[in-house]
């Protein structure tokens, strides 16, 4: 069938994998078979290689001091080299290692979708979004000269939309309390994170940003102006009243900026 005039034919696909659900929307023509393929393979790689679940993944095994980093897979090093980059860029809000264990678990969704949209570059594939989880990495267009847009869900209601985010090449990340309780932790004060209801940032890759909505939450209010001071990243903030605020480079977008 052919694409009707001014919209990109689409190809979508939906894997289950690392307990959640991603989904690979490609606008490009095709066929993009071989390409999904080689994606699928690589998350369930990744799950299989970071699992804190399975005994015998290489993460566990490092952690246990049965293999040495300089031994694992590349990517172990890959991803625990930018954790520590991340670290040192969050004051500590952001850690793998926080309670005396390894765990860069908070970093590889991000890090794998980012990986996988590459992936799909590689293959030719110049417009397209993969999701994963919530979290997304768009690449191109919706459609010829159409941007993204990414709608922002209340952390009480998530049939209602706060904001939304458009743009070209942009990933968008959210953390928070509205689907898996009190799970994040401020490693700096070692306590659960307090202050916030969900934190979203923007910026061009997830793995960082993905990191950098952790972190954030982890800070509480103060957030907001390290957010602002992030170069290429946006955020939007929801307290537990349900008020809200933004950094200037969200508010450009006719978006919520101040919190009232």
């Amino acid at each position: 069938m052919a694409a009707l005039p001014g919209i990109r034919p689409r190809t979508v696909h939906v894997e289950h994998c690392m307990g959640t659900v991603f989904s690979i929307d490609i606008r490009d023509p095709g066929p993009w078979d071989e390409a999904i393929t080689q994606v699928t393979a690589f998350l369930h790689r990744a799950d299989a290689l970071f699992s804190t679940y399975r005994p015998g993944s290489e993460l566990m095994r490092v952690r246990r001091a049965e293999l040495a980093l300089a031994d694992a897979h590349p990517s172990l090093a890959e991803v625990l080299g930018l954790a520590r980059q991340l670290e040192q860029e969050t004051g500590g809000y952001f850690s793998t290692s926080w309670g005396g264990s390894l765990d860069p678990t908070g970093l590889v969704k991000g890090w794998a979708v980012e990986r996988a949209s590459g992936l799909l570059r590689a293959c030719g594939s110049r417009n397209h979004s993969v999701n994963g989880g919530g979290d997304v990495q768009l690449a191109g267009e919706a459609g010829p000269g159409q941007p993204w847009r990414v709608g922002i869900s209340s952390p009480f209601d998530r049939s209602r939309v706060l904001a939304v985010v458009a743009g070209r090449d942009l990933a968008v990340a959210t953390s928070g309390t509205a689907e898996r309780g009190a799970h994040i932790i401020n490693p700096v004060a070692g306590r659960p994170a307090a202050g916030l209801a969900s934190v979203t940032v923007t910026g061009r890759a997830l793995g960082r940003v993905d990191a950098y909505a952790t972190a954030a939450f982890a800070m509480g209010p103060g957030a907001l102006g390290w957010l602002e001071s992030r170069p290429g990243c946006a955020g939007l903030l929801v307290y537990p009243d349900g008020t809200m605020a933004s950094t200037s480079g969200l508010g450009q977008g006719g978006q919520p900026r101040h919190r009232p």
